[in-house]
């Protein structure tokens, strides 16, 4: 099934980047000098620790990667399969892409909560923190504020992991930033990650991914539009069936927590008719 095009408005937050949001509204900068967070450590990790032995050890397949331009804003919105997925996305590109996180990840104590912190700063994430009231208009100046550098963003339009391999329905949020931003949007999809790190597991299997971008998405014809809930929703429609072309995913015309809760409530039921007495 492909994504519908011009389907019902909906309200959805954009994944957010490199501040926070505190309860009364006020934007907090992750970084107050204005570098790049945890910069030097990502460059170590990319090109001489990490990057090699995931390199190595999986053999990452790369297709499509002169679709990303080598220089200025661009958003990567892709499929989201794995925890694995945001790992193996920069590894096909010369370039830093910035992904988001929990901001629970970078508030650790200790000795782990260091390491920890350390971890996600270094590999491209940046944390958010979404307690705040107008968390929402946070998040689009927190994504602003890494396309205005000219880097990569990356998101995942459907907000969560797919629980079952196929492919939700996007939020808008990607839509409404790509306007805002005048950036184009890079399709991408990731194949394989599931298999390699499903639900629960860490590692499951050896297997080598194959991260695939599509050609950019150009929307500057709607420039001025990013309040258009119609318009949001036909861009984003129009991004997530360029992801389904790029990843060969079954389309499905749900939000993914939504088609989550449907299907643990269609096995329970299944549990409890295999249980019930028969007549």
């Amino acid at each position: 099934m492909r994504p519908p095009r011009g389907d019902e408005p909906d309200a959805a937050p954009v994944p957010t980047d490199v501040v926070s949001v505190d309860a009364s509204g006020t934007l907090r900068v992750a970084s107050a000098d204005g570098r790049r967070p945890g910069r030097g450590i990502y460059w170590v990790l990319r090109h001489v620790v990490l990057g090699p032995v995931v390199t190595r050890l999986f053999r990452p397949i790369e297709e499509g990667a002169d679709h990303v331009p080598a220089e200025g804003g661009a958003i990567l919105a892709g499929n989201h399969l794995s925890y694995a997925d945001w790992l193996f996305t920069p590894l096909a590109l010369n370039r830093r892409v910035t992904f988001v996180a929990k901001s629970d990840y970078f508030t650790g104590v200790g000795i782990k909560g260091w390491a920890q912190k350390r971890f996600f700063a270094g590999t491209g994430q940046v944390p958010v923190d979404r307690s705040g009231g107008r968390a929402s208009e946070g998040a689009i100046r927190a994504g602003l504020a890494v396309l205005e550098r000219g880097e990569l963003f990356g998101i995942y339009p459907e907000g969560t992991r797919s629980h079952d391999g196929r492919l939700y329905k996007g939020r808008t949020g990607v839509a409404r930033l790509a306007l805002l931003a005048k950036v184009p949007v890079i399709p991408t999809a990731v194949i394989g990650t599931d298999v390699i790190a499903p639900p629960g597991k860490i590692i499951r299997r050896v297997v080598s991914p194959t991260v695939r971008f599509g050609e950019p998405l150009d929307f500057s014809r709607y420039e001025g539009m990013e309040d258009d809930r119609y318009v949001l929703r036909s861009i984003t429609d129009e991004i997530m069936y360029a992801i389904m072309e790029l990843s060969g995913q079954e389309y499905v015309d749900l939000y993914a927590p939504v088609a989550k809760e449907l299907a643990a409530q269609e096995a329970k039921a299944a549990a409890l008719d295999e249980v019930s007495p028969q007549a």
